[in-house]
């Protein structure tokens, strides 16, 4: 923490008006704060540093082409980390924005919403570091030298910071511009009143059900209640609607302001020097696949999941028989044999990393062709996770939902897609499926590669189950393949789906990418990261390690 603090008082970074520049210079305090320009470039950095694009590998989602230590359990206590760093670089810079705020000379409104982007951001912040950490310090202020007792304070009960983060989304919301008042190429992107909104409903479905299968002390309903009314909210202003088409929605077509379901998303570009860029589609060809795991929650055509449906072929003899008469979703989100992918026709364990399934989901060629200089913008946050949200905040609060309101959310959400089968109260009984659980489904096949999964098995608290099993990938079939099979053989599951003589699917041929035996989580201390040993060293004992670190 005091490295951070230290480097907080060395300087305040500025940028300029718009958010596709590069820090330019360091403005001392006397000759700044004096106006909006002043206060919007404070805040531009927010914006710069705010993350992006990336493919989280940290759950049974995604699979990349080296082990990655989170979701197989081998990871160990860092000497520093920027887990940590990073967030607290930014919550200094939000609290440095507020101060200033307070004295400067803006009218009431102009101070206000600029104080406000800040504490959105704090709230952003504060949010990540609880979901990693627990409890973290809270600290609200600034520092005018490094001999503050704050600088090494002990951590703060996770409640007293989530309460905070509700307190500056509250005034964000009351304060931010309107999403519709947000249109022009300088402000698109900024957050709004629907950012603010968003994130109370990510915030408090994530503390209400992390509360409830935690059996964390406290009421987790007030938290859920949170997310339901600003979900209801969000809902009745009108100000959001799901885009046509689900494939269109994470290319160009999906860009821009005219997208009603963009809530709260990251400006890339434009391209060009001094630009902010991403390298996302080449991460989809070289670092992330989906897994055989996650593909299975797609259900079949008719409404059911692959144990139950008729449709549901058997022996699997190719990547078809997996992928056809499935949730259109599916192969709007993966590569089916012979599509134009990223080194021309796709073709399973040839032309891609690894031996998973191919993701196309926001693939784009004249982006892939740029190498590091992809410019489309990141939704953060978008309307589906909203109705999907409510869906699930009012279930696990009163443990019933009406037909109803899973029109509104989850059969909407299907129902852009082209997935006309309706999930109802009667549809639940007469299979035997669990409410619940399809609700938790409907959210892991809609935001495949969208950095929520792990979170979401973490505050379900399902990681326990589902990281420890084998990561499986690919079907082979010489059909679809080119491939010579002979190292690829070593390690598919044979017939009956045992693989060196253990059980690990039902089917044949599965390619697994990484052994069960390779693979570990501990309940009793992996649902927290570990805190970074500097942090401890130097806070003079009052940071304490989390369990069984």
């Amino acid at each position: 923490m005091k490295k951070i603090i230290i480097f907080a008082l060395t300087a305040m970074i500025m940028t300029g008006c718009t958010l596709d520049r590069d820090p330019e210079t360091a403005l001392a305090d006397s000759n700044f704060w004096k106006s909006e320009t002043d206060f919007r470039g404070a805040c531009n950095r927010l914006y710069i540093d705010l993350n992006g694009f990336s493919h989280d590998l940290r759950s049974d989602e995604l699979v990349g082409p080296n082990q990655n230590s989170i979701s197989s359990g081998n990871r160990n206590v860092p000497g520093t980390s920027g887990d940590w760093t990073n967030p607290y670089q930014d919550i200094f810079r939000c609290n440095k924005i507020i101060e200033k705020g307070a004295v400067s000379p803006l009218s009431e409104s102009a101070r206000d919403r600029w104080v406000a982007e800040a504490r959105f951001f704090r709230a952003y912040h504060y949010f990540d570091l609880v979901q990693k950490y627990g409890d973290v310090p809270l600290i609200t202020k600034t520092f005018d030298n490094t001999k503050d007792p704050e600088i090494t304070k002990a951590r703060d009960p996770r409640a007293q910071v989530i309460d905070q983060c509700y307190e500056d989304l509250d005034f964000a919301a009351a304060h931010l511009p309107d999403i519709n008042n947000l249109k022009s190429a300088s402000d698109w992107g900024r957050v709004s009143r629907s950012a603010a909104l968003g994130m109370l409903v990510r915030i408090g479905l994530y503390e209400g059900t992390y509360m409830k299968y935690h059996h964390l002390d406290g009421d987790y309903k007030i938290h859920l209640q949170r997310a339901i009314s600003a979900a209801e909210t969000m809902m009745k202003e009108g100000r959001h609607a799901l885009y046509p088409d689900f494939q269109k929605l994470f290319l160009w077509e999906g860009e821009g302001s005219s997208n009603k379901e963009a809530v709260f998303i990251k400006v890339y570009g434009p391209n060009g020097e001094g630009s902010i860029t991403h390298n996302n589609s080449r991460g989809l060809e070289n670092a992330a696949a989906l897994t055989r795991n996650m593909l299975d929650n797609f259900l079949y055509a008719d409404g059911l999941p692959r144990e139950l449906s008729p449709l549901a072929v058997h022996p699997e003899t190719n990547l078809a028989s997996v992928l056809d008469n499935r949730d259109p979703r599916l192969k709007m989100t993966v590569y089916s044999v012979g599509e134009e992918a990223y080194k021309g026709p796709y073709e399973p364990f040839t032309n891609q990393h690894g031996y998973g399934y191919g993701i196309k989901k926001g693939f784009l060629l004249d982006e892939w062709s740029t190498t590091n200089r992809e410019t489309l913008d990141k939704m953060i946050i978008r309307y589906a996770e909203i109705l999907l949200s409510y869906a699930e905040a009012k279930f696990e609060l009163d443990g019933a939902i009406s037909d109803a309101v899973l029109d509104q959310t989850v059969n909407a959400v299907r129902q852009r897609s082209g997935f006309n089968v309706r999930l109802t109260n009667d549809f639940v009984n007469q299979h035997g499926l669990n409410m619940l659980q399809e609700i938790r489904r409907e959210r892991m096949v809609e935001f495949i590669d969208e950095g929520l999964h792990y979170n979401d098995i973490i505050r379900w608290k399902t990681a326990e189950k589902v990281l420890p099993q084998p990561i499986l990938g690919l079907i082979y079939s010489p059909d679809d393949t080119g491939t010579a099979a002979t190292e690829v053989q070593k390690k598919l599951t044979a017939a009956d789906g045992t693989y060196k003589g253990t059980k690990v699917y039902d089917e044949g041929n599965i390619y697994v990418i990484e052994e069960g035996s390779s693979r570990s989580f501990d309940p009793e201390r992996d649902y927290l990261y570990p805190i970074p040993s500097y942090e401890i060293g130097t806070s003079g004992g009052n940071i304490v390690q989390n369990p069984n670190w």
